[in-house]
């Protein structure tokens, strides 16, 4: 494999001994305030057994890197946006500037990684500053002259403790103060932060991961060139690319509609290399030559000239809280080309690039066949909502805190949604249904507010009468409205869960019966894509944030009230209010009169006096063959599901179906998110894995400014534990070490747990702390476990959440 260094390196040992010289005779010419010299001298002993050959970055720097470092740097919301993820991320360097800023007045400019910036010099443009050295190379001053190195071996100096709770003095709260330090600021950070070194707030690197990662930045950080696609996935970019670069009409507006709903997308092909992953681009250049990749704020914008479709192969390391995978091959072709290429409709002209008409979808891809746009979307649901789960939208309270911490998503049927099937409704709607993607103007709010809301107040209108207009099922026979997946397809059925700033997407349906479910159709899907993905600005001024994050809360209640209307009239209302402690009023008073249909009973036969666990029962049938597994911990309906029947993976099952029954005020000491592993006390990648997710209660989530633990907010009473064994969400926020052998004493004593006290105590027995001097092995545990379970769809946990417990 070439490598390329970042520098030209070349050894002189002759030259860093007068370098070593100089730097201890000028200390004694430094000022008493200056404290630089004595800590940034550089590792004598690491230079003087410096490699001659350089140290290869994909088998010994990149491990470390990816476990140690890209753990919290991996992101849009890395420290001081430094992505150690690539090459390119350690070249572009740190910035002062925060990316997640809700209260900015003025539209931030892009700073996407390979996009944005081509080059170092051109993220320096962007005041971006270097964290390597970039003078002249010589392996003394490529340390010296290093914010990287700095931040290594100030944990070396000052290492924190090892062990019980972190000081005081580090803060590791998710919104802290960012200090970012440039070279020349850094005598000062270190002074006034001298428990701040690298890795922030963890335990140090080991000895040999210390003196890997040293050498290679003395020899001046050599990396490899980006990978170039495999021989199997090159074939399929071919074919892959023709597709999409058609030159007709038709396949040009089917192809921008593609990008625009796969534009986010890890990319993989069937048949190569579970981690090779691409993404589809824009170019300004055609297949077969590189890429060079056009950069808009979003996929509809205007891209200024004429381009060609690309795949380009993601270079970076992957992630869980943006890896978000597609799975291209020859079915996935021949079925885009039996949902968009073989119906029968004209295309005699191709949508404007005016924002109105581009970022709504409803009228620039109005001669598409809605069935056609709904299939594509329902084929990979889970894919579409991780879109806003995991992109960069996720972050905060834009749009999660507009939904449960727990709930049940299934769809309606495409053949059996009479408005779906109403040949020119949504084109008669679609202004309607236009969304506030596009408006960063100055932040007059109170505007725009009323106008999307007068526009929801017509489209809920029209869509009502098709609702008027049905007759009344049984429930048995009402369970033809949901979509089953066609029997095989497991996307019919979708758990979300919300880890307060954060959420997953589950396959079926986990948890006991929630509080809560949505039922989904065209319209709504399609919008949250474009309102969330699409059309989210991460970058964005606060009327953008605040408008898309007001804008969430109609799409949620459709969805929540689609759910209401397959219950009885007489539970309605009390469901409904009981979901927000009466919270909703002052909506419904804006909104108006649009909930005429909550006195029209649609779904009728049934026979207890808690109608949402008999519809819930109901779901789980009809979509039984599509749900993969049966959520015994959890929603044990008989004896047996807690009977021991011999295997030691049961026995544990059945052990933490006592932390599942946990429920109430004790919780408020619990994290959101803890990953447990039960050591079966052989290989360790027999071990189990389980996770503990907290599923708070809320009398309302209509503030994106509320905190998790405002009273007002908050119901603490009916907060809940769901337990899964798999590795569940993208930040966990806690680690617990079990023995096999005391599963029973370790459950027991969870569901025992009555104080803060009594939790502190606990996690003194099982808790890995972040001072614990096994956490990085343990992390390194379910690093692992994820990826032996799931080998595509697995990435590195983000460790920013983790608690000081």
């Amino acid at each position: 494999m070439p490598v390329i260094f970042l520098r030209n390196y070349r050894f002189n040992t002759a030259f860093l001994l007068i370098v070593i010289v100089a730097l201890a005779l000028s200390s004694c010419a430094t000022k008493k305030e200056s404290i630089t010299v004595q800590q940034a001298t550089i590792d004598l002993a690491l230079l003087q057994t410096l490699p001659k050959e350089p140290i290869s970055y994909e088998d010994s720097v990149k491990p470390i890197l990816n476990n140690r470092c890209v753990v919290c740097h991996g992101c849009y919301d890395a420290p001081c946006q430094l992505k150690l993820s690539s090459p390119a991320g350690l070249l572009r360097g740190s910035s002062k500037a925060k990316v997640y800023n809700g209260a900015r007045f003025k539209t931030m400019s892009p700073t996407r990684l390979g996009i944005d910036a081509k080059s170092a010099e051109e993220w320096r443009q962007k005041d971006f500053t270097a964290i390597i050295n970039e003078a002249e190379n010589d392996p003394a001053a490529n340390l010296s002259q290093s914010v990287l190195y700095r931040m290594l071996r100030m944990k070396q100096i000052t290492p924190q403790s090892r062990v019980g709770m972190l000081s005081d003095q580090v803060d590791i709260s998710l919104n802290r103060k960012q200090t970012c330090p440039t070279l020349e600021e850094f005598d000062k950070y270190q002074h006034k932060f001298p428990l701040q070194g690298m890795p922030f707030a963890m335990p140090n690197l080991k000895d040999d991961e210390y003196t890997t990662l040293v050498q290679w930045l003395a020899q001046g950080a050599p990396v490899p060139a980006d990978k170039k696609p495999s021989a199997a996935a090159s074939k399929q970019i071919k074919v892959w690319e023709t597709f999409l670069n058609g030159t007709d009409l038709k396949q040009k507006l089917v192809s921008r509609y593609l990008y625009e709903h796969l534009f986010q997308g890890h990319l993989h092909f069937k048949g190569t290399d579970n981690r090779e992953f691409y993404r589809l681009v824009r170019s300004k250049t055609a297949s077969g030559q590189q890429i060079d990749e056009i950069a808009t704020v979003r996929p509809y914008s205007d891209p200024g000239r004429s381009f060609y479709y690309r795949l380009q192969r993601y270079q970076a390391s992957i992630v869980a809280k943006d890896h978000v995978v597609y799975q291209l091959s020859d079915k996935r072709l021949s079925r885009f080309k039996e949902l968009f290429i073989k119906p029968d409709y004209q295309v005699t002209q191709l949508p404007s690039w005016d924002p109105e008409t581009a970022s709504n979808p409803f009228k620039a891809y109005a001669v598409i066949p809605p069935l056609s746009r709904y299939q594509f979307l329902l084929d990979d649901a889970r894919f579409f909502i991780e879109g806003f789960i995991k992109g960069p939208v996720c972050r905060g309270m834009i749009a999660l805190n507009v939904i449960e911490d727990r709930f049940w998503v299934v769809f309606l049927d495409p053949k059996a949604d009479q408005m779906l099937l109403a040949p020119d409704f949504l084109l008669e709607v679609s202004d309607y249904l236009k969304i506030p993607s596009s408006q960063e103007g100055s932040v007059r709010l109170l505007g725009t507010w009323k106008k999307y809301l007068k526009l929801e107040q017509e489209y809920v209108a029209k869509r009502f009468k098709f609702y008027e207009a049905m007759k009344q099922h049984d429930i048995k026979d009402a369970m033809n409205f949901l979509w089953d997946g066609d029997g095989e397809n497991p996307n019919a059925a979708l758990t979300i869960f919300r880890h307060f700033d954060s959420a997953s997407v589950d396959y079926g349906f986990t948890g006991d019966y929630p509080d809560t479910a949505w039922v989904i159709d065209y319209p709504l899907l399609e919008r949250i894509h474009y309102l969330l993905v699409a059309g989210f600005n991460v970058f964005g001024n606060l009327k953008h944030q605040l408008n898309t994050r007001l804008y969430m809360d109609f799409l949620r209640m459709e969805g929540e009230d689609m759910y209401l209307a397959f219950l009885p009239v007489s539970h309605r209302k009390d469901i409904r209010d009981s979901w927000y402690g009466g919270m909703r009023k002052g909506m419904e008073r804006d909104l108006g009169d649009i909930y005429g249909w909550m006195n029209k009973d649609v779904v009728t036969g049934y026979k207890t006096d808690d109608p949402q666990v008999e519809l819930f029962q109901h779901m789980e049938k009809k979509l039984a063959p599509v749900l993969r597994r049966d959520d015994d911990i959890n929603r044990c309906q008989k004896a047996s599901c807690r009977s021991k029947k011999g295997s030691a993976k049961h026995q544990a099952d059945v052990a933490m179906q006592k932390v599942a029954d946990i429920n109430g005020l004790v919780l408020i000491a619990f994290p959101d998110l803890a990953f447990v592993r039960v050591k079966m006390g052989g290989k360790a990648e027999n071990d189990l894995a389980y996770t503990i997710i907290r599923n708070k209660a809320y009398n309302n989530v209509t503030s994106m400014f509320s905190d998790e633990k405002d009273s007002k907010s908050r119901d603490y009473s009916n907060d809940s534990l769901t337990v899964v064994d798999w590795l569940e969400g993208s930040y966990p926020n806690f680690f617990f070490d079990v023995d096999f052998k005391d599963i029973e004493k370790f459950t027991e004593r969870y569901a025992s747990l009555k104080t803060r006290e009594d939790y502190e105590g606990f996690v003194s027995i099982y808790g890995v702390r972040r001072t614990n001097h096994h956490f990085w092995e343990m992390a390194d545990w379910f690093q692992n476990k994820s990826l032996q379970d799931r080998p595509i769809r697995a990435g590195l946990f983000d460790l920013n959440r983790y608690e000081n417990r």
